[in-house]
């Protein structure tokens, strides 16, 4: 199960503001989470004062670069793990 959780400080702007860039990242997750992301772990994904301006095609590829370097460093770890 993949669990992923929305914030946004008040960094983003109001309440309109912030409701916005959260409903923005939800659709971002909706098409990249189920490709790229891995079961059993959770993610936290976080507003910035950018998210409001960006268009949706570069929150997606932001989105995707963001879970292969977390995909990356979780090998490298696994891999350390392994060799101890």
């Amino acid at each position: 199960m993949i669990r992923v959780g929305f914030t946004a400080s008040r960094r983003v702007g109001g309440a309109v503001a912030r409701n916005r860039a959260k409903r923005r990242l939800r659709a971002a997750v909706a098409h990249v989470m189920p490709g790229h992301a891995k079961a059993g772990h959770d993610y936290v994904v976080i507003a910035r004062a950018a998210t409001l301006q960006r268009g949706f095609a570069d929150l997606r590829r932001d989105l995707e670069t963001a879970l292969t370097r977390i995909d990356e460093k979780l090998s490298r770890i696994d891999k350390k793990e392994i060799a101890d």
